[in-house]
């Protein structure tokens, strides 16, 4: 495999279009507000460590009008405060009727499962109000109606007619959106100049030069957070734009953010920093201007 297509691949970059900007995820966590039903927090028994999983007792039948959570526990770590924003959690659901055990994911501490708020409604839209604006180290319990539950759970879970949910979701992990800390100077010539949007997402502009013949890479940013090791799973935002056409090829903004095994040009880096990485012109394939914004960086899970 070429060179270049090794290492967008191991990026584990998504052909997406650039989307607008939206709201930075510093912002929307100071401006969250989590409406929170403390009524329900009687709705069910729950004990155990966050990250384990809980046991539960249901003091049902449990109906509610409306979804409604209330916050078990509540973290002071990051917010959880925009759709795509990486997150890592466990979570369980109960039958509110029966009491039963439904679902459960892992509970294993393993903080390489990353997906996002949108990932998870698309599975059982009612999280999205549950999930919205919670914080790392939180234990939250949930009632979702069966509408908001989906109809494929009712269905595929074998629950009453009407019957209610109960769920129990731990936030194991926030990840910010974008990178964070010291602007780094860097006096190549002929490198593309990256701009930046109010939420971060970067604009490349491409000088009128011809491209680097060998792969480089500069550090626009240096975050404060651990280096990069090459077993890590590594979770990023990522851009990449073709040198000649000076078109965005490649986009992870506004949508799931990549990813995957460190590429050989992240290690070492630390997370929070973003990245300038050039690619010459290989076989055929463009010269690309890829800028990497390195969200966290996890232990790869045992087999």
């Amino acid at each position: 495999m070429r060179k270049t297509s090794a290492v967008l691949a191991s990026l584990s970059l998504a052909v997406l279009t650039l989307t607008g900007c939206t709201t930075t995820a510093s912002d929307a966590g100071d401006a969250c507000e989590r409406e929170v039903t403390d009524s329900i927090a009687n709705v069910a028994d729950v004990s155990g460590e966050l990250g384990s999983q809980p046991e539960v007792s249901v003091f049902g039948p449990v109906k509610v009008d409306e979804t409604s959570f209330a916050d078990i526990t509540v973290g002071d770590g990051a917010t959880l405060a925009t759709q795509f924003q990486p997150v890592v959690i466990d979570i369980a659901f109960y039958g509110g009727d029966s009491g039963e055990a439904l679902y459960a994911s892992e509970f294993n501490g393993d903080e390489s499962r990353v997906h996002s708020i949108d990932y998870w409604a698309q599975r059982s839209p009612g999280l999205t109000p549950v999930l919205e604006c919670a914080t790392e180290g939180s234990r939250v319990l949930a009632v979702l109606t069966p509408e908001d539950f989906g109809a494929q759970n009712v269905e595929a879970f074998g629950l009453a007619q009407g019957e209610d949910i109960v769920a129990v979701i731990d936030i194991l992990d926030v990840m910010p959106t974008r990178a964070s800390g010291e602007l780094q100077f860097n006096d190549a010539r002929g490198m593309p100049t990256v701009v930046r949007a109010p939420d971060g997402t970067p604009g490349v502009i491409i000088p009128d030069v011809p491209a680097p013949t060998e792969i480089t890479t500069q550090t626009l940013i240096k975050g404060d957070g651990e280096e990069v090791q090459a077993t890590d799973i590594v979770v990023t935002n990522v851009m990449g734009v073709g040198w000649d056409d000076k078109q965005v090829t490649t986009s992870s903004w506004g949508a799931e953010a990549s990813i995957g095994v460190a590429a050989e040009q992240l290690i070492g880096a630390t997370v929070g920093s973003q990245l300038l990485v050039v690619f010459p012109e290989a076989e055929g394939t463009p010269a690309t201007a890829i800028v990497v914004d390195i969200l966290g960086a996890v232990s790869a899970p045992t087999q």
